[in-house]
């Protein structure tokens, strides 16, 4: 299968497609991803072609899944346009609330705050499983001392105390040199899902570099030797040539132990959420919304995330089909 790759701030012409990476104020501005592209040669010309139009916006940590969807859905339905935005979880959400979108993408679950916005929008909604997440610790390469890390080491390392923090602090055989620190932005659902299994609540050290944009996120970390960050496990695949990924609690992210549950407490299910008017309204929606779960788990796994059990699909189909 084609090895998908996340497309920041690039544009390609023809049938693929532009991704724009959002920094902290994603929420308001948005880059949005549009295709129209032309069918592939091997589309039977008896498939049902559809016209219309579908809007998302959400998780940066979703979206190489709904990069890969979007490309291919564009060869089986060339006439509807498909347009996603990468604010954020929480700036997907906020899109979602004023009615701007027919789905939002999600790295956790909807907040109860969010669940009363919408109530009171009179949006009802509904929550869909797309695959499963191990957000990954990264350090530089040339760190050969932080290899495994303890949760408690984890909020020491990240929870603010008010003091400058080095390696040394965390444990005295380490380097006696200052920590850089390398975090998703507030708006991110990794941010928030780091902050409750992690941070259980504490505020994370003022000091840190936040982003909304993996990519500036890798980058930080593969240039400072003493940089330490955290994101969704794709992103660790496609750098990891860069990137050196660091075991918890003894276990290793990779495809085995996310599945497993044994990478706990970091592992995690992603989500897109779907406006109940537009699944019943909006036939072009409809139907993107069913081809991506359709095509979930192998666009999951051609993106480095592992995907679910076959029965959790069909019962997403069979909720989608509900819906309509």
């Amino acid at each position: 299968m084609k090895k998908w790759k996340y497309l920041t701030m690039t544009a390609v012409m023809g049938s693929a497609l532009m991704l724009g990476a959002c920094g902290s104020d994603s929420a308001q501005n948005g880059n949005n991803t549009e295709t129209n592209a032309p069918a592939s040669s091997g589309q039977e010309a008896a498939d049902e072609k559809l016209q219309g139009s579908v809007a998302g916006d959400g998780s940066s940590t979703v979206a190489p899944i709904i990069e890969a969807v979007v490309e291919e859905y564009a060869g089986a339905q060339p006439d509807v346009k498909v347009s996603v935005g990468v604010s954020g979880t929480g700036g997907g959400f906020e899109k979602f609330i004023a009615g701007e979108t027919d789905f939002s993408n999600a790295s956790r679950n909807i907040k109860d705050e969010e669940k009363a916005k919408l109530g009171e929008a009179g949006i009802d909604y509904t929550e869909l499983a797309l695959a499963y997440d191990g957000l990954s610790v990264v350090v530089n390469p040339e760190n050969d001392w932080a290899k495994d890390l303890t949760v408690e080491q984890l909020q020491k390392i990240w929870i603010e105390d008010g003091k400058e923090k080095k390696w040394s602090d965390i444990d005295p055989s380490w380097p006696d040199e200052k920590i850089i620190y390398y975090s998703p932005g507030t708006d991110s659902g990794t941010y928030d899902y780091f902050d409750e299994i992690i941070l259980d609540g504490a505020d994370l050290v003022s000091s840190a570099t936040l982003s909304e944009d993996d990519n500036m996120l890798v980058q930080g970390v593969a240039g400072d030797k003493n940089a330490i960050g955290f994101f969704g496990y794709a992103y660790y695949l496609e750098n990891k040539d860069k990137l050196n990924i660091v075991k918890v609690n003894g276990v290793e992210p990779n495809n085995e132990t996310i599945e497993a549950g044994e990478y706990t407490p970091l592992s995690r299910p992603l989500f897109t959420y779907v406006k109940n008017s537009a699944m019943k309204d909006n036939e072009a929606a409809y139907d993107f919304i069913k081809f991506t779960l359709e095509n979930a788990g192998d666009m999951a796994e051609a993106v480095g995330y592992v995907r679910l059990p076959e029965e959790k699909y069909t019962e997403g189909l069979k909720t989608l089909e509900g819906l309509k």
